[in-house]
């Protein structure tokens, strides 16, 4: 299964490599400043910023872990831009 969605802020390439580095801590992750690919139990996400729109790819194996990855990498964004209103994003499923 997958899930996509697409964030707009000034700072797609900072917040990438923010939310990379964090991970990076605890999780098997490989990034530079345009894509990122984080590796979790049970999910991955994918992240590519170009310009001002960074966008998110969370692939797993069911709906749970999806829901799981989709907020996992939604809240350390929200925390890591504080500073700014992001719109929540609007994930959309594939199988």
């Amino acid at each position: 299964m997958q899930s996509t969605a697409q964030i707009t802020t000034a700072k797609a390439s900072g917040y990438l490599q923010q939310l990379a580095k964090h991970f990076a801590h605890k999780r098997p992750v490989t990034f530079d400043p345009s894509d990122a690919d984080i590796r979790f139990d049970g999910f991955r996400a994918e992240l590519h910023a170009e310009g001002e729109v960074l966008s998110m790819a969370i692939h797993a194996d069911d709906a749970e872990l999806l829901s799981r990855g989709e907020d996992v990498i939604w809240r350390h964004l929200e925390r890591f831009a504080f500073r700014e209103e992001l719109v929540a994003p609007d994930w959309q499923r594939a199988a």
